[in-house]
């Protein structure tokens, strides 16, 4: 019994034994090589002088033995911003960008992280900005990996406080930080021709006026969250644009609101019903965490007017006055399914007028429009003319709703179906009509043919 006890056990250390010299075996051999899980690592484009996200990549050693590496280093080293740590080393720009004395045993492998902090190239657009990152084995021969990366010269601003009658226009990005903008009162913000990329929490506060022309808003993050989806189509991604009760006199001109979290406020103030405190002509508020716009107490108009995917109500008009004409108000928010309406309105605190004309309101539920009344002794006008509306229709009231388009669920033609492409895996929308849609001649977009808009 003792003997077969010991022999067992002699067999057992003797594999324990050839099992670890074949782990411990290293080679020189030129032919025995690592493995990469790719090439070439591309990082998304990114402002210069702001850190890029951590990009991640796999070395493998399947060639039979141990390999060791005499270093792994940045070819210009730290001349291109890319900062490298390989399985917990990291690569010192301070001391050649470079690791000495690594090893990847046999079946084994190590991970690289790899980000990037790009210096200013003084060029209008987005400059390419590479390096080879060197791995130099023991056996003399020397693999790369490519590093690459489009850095974007931009203006950096924190905490911009307009105090006077300012314009912004510039081919540059503007990349705000902090509280991003104030106006104050009895001051005029005007913006032309520019993008302006806001980072977590900042926004726009107006207390005075704001008139855009031919801008975009939208977040900062110019990387993807998922292989398929870059940020831009993330909702949530800044704070949007407050109109204060003092502000007045606002005007927006193609303007895109993308990626916010409630897109535009506009808070309560004494109603003017002769002058409008928000005019918005052929802009789109699309994707917001919050509210598309929302009205509160206030005089407003829309025209041509794209407000799509939110979780809040896209469009809601909570008192005050408001004229929607020609207006795609499209609920088809895709990151929650306890989402709000197309389009809600309510006399909650003040009277309430409201005009949709040559509109459409659609979206996934079956009832895309709501009106709140709880109080009757304010106030209660609406009036919808030439209008699709996905809701329950109303009989007999051809006063508040003339010439309507009922939609249902039941329709041949209905809700995502109206437009070009609503492409909810890849969260790509073009609210364009399609060519059988049945509501050409309604919305911000006459038909297919306009120019285009794809979210």
């Amino acid at each position: 019994m003792m003997k077969r006890i010991l022999f067992a056990f002699h067999i057992i250390l003797a594999m324990l034994l050839t099992a670890c010299s074949d782990n411990d075996s290293f080679t020189t051999s030129r032919s025995n090589l690592l493995t990469f899980t790719k090439d070439t690592i591309k990082l998304d484009t990114v402002f210069t002088n702001v850190a890029s996200s951590t990009y991640t990549f796999w070395v493998f050693n399947h060639s039979g033995d141990g390999i060791r590496l005499n270093s792994v280093r940045l070819m210009n080293g730290n001349q291109t911003g890319f900062r490298v740590n390989v399985d917990g080393s990291y690569l010192d720009n301070t001391l050649g960008s470079v690791v000495n004395d690594l090893e990847v045993r046999s079946g084994d492998s190590i991970r690289v992280f790899v980000e990037l902090t790009a210096p200013e190239n003084k060029k209008e657009e987005p400059q390419l900005v590479s390096d080879d990152l060197i791995f130099s084995l023991e056996s003399g021969v020397q693999q790369r990996v490519r590093l690459q990366c489009y850095a974007w010269d931009a203006l950096k601003m924190t905490d911009l406080h307009i105090t006077a009658d300012t314009m912004i226009t510039t081919t540059k990005p503007l990349v705000f930080y902090g509280k991003g903008i104030e106006v104050d009162s009895g001051a005029v913000l005007s913006i032309k021709g520019a993008t302006l990329y806001f980072h977590d929490q900042a926004g726009i506060s107006v207390r005075g006026t704001l008139k855009t022309d031919s801008v975009v808003m939208r977040g900062d993050r110019l990387d993807h969250m998922f292989d398929y989806l870059p940020y831009h189509r993330v909702s949530g991604q800044w704070r949007g644009i407050h109109f204060e009760r003092s502000s007045v006199d606002n005007t927006m001109t193609d303007t895109e609101i993308l990626n916010a979290m409630t897109a535009v406020r506009i808070d309560s103030a004494a109603i003017d019903t002769l002058t409008q405190r928000l005019t918005m002509n052929r802009c789109i508020v699309h994707n917001a965490k919050g509210f598309g716009v929302a009205a509160y107490s206030s005089n407003i108009g829309l025209y041509y007017c794209q407000i799509t995917n939110t979780l809040f109500d896209c469009l809601a008009v909570f008192g005050g006055k408001a004229e929607v004409d020609h207006c795609t108000i499209a609920q088809f928010y895709p990151f929650q399914a306890d989402r709000g309406a197309a389009l809600t309105f309510a006399s909650l605190y003040d009277d309430l007028r409201l005009s949709c004309t040559n509109s459409i309101f659609t979206g996934y539920d079956a009832d895309e429009v709501m009106a709140l009344r709880n109080d009757t002794t304010l106030l209660f006008r609406y009036r919808f003319d030439n209008c699709l509306m996905r809701t329950p229709a109303v009989e007999n009231d051809t006063v508040s709703f003339k010439n309507i388009q009922w939609e249902t669920p039941k329709d041949s033609i209905q809700g995502k179906q109206h437009f070009v492409n609503i492409d909810e895996d890849n969260l790509i929308y073009d609210f364009h009509l399609d060519s059988l849609s049945t509501a050409h001649g309604k919305g911000c977009y006459i038909s297919s043919t306009d120019d285009a808009n794809t979210q």
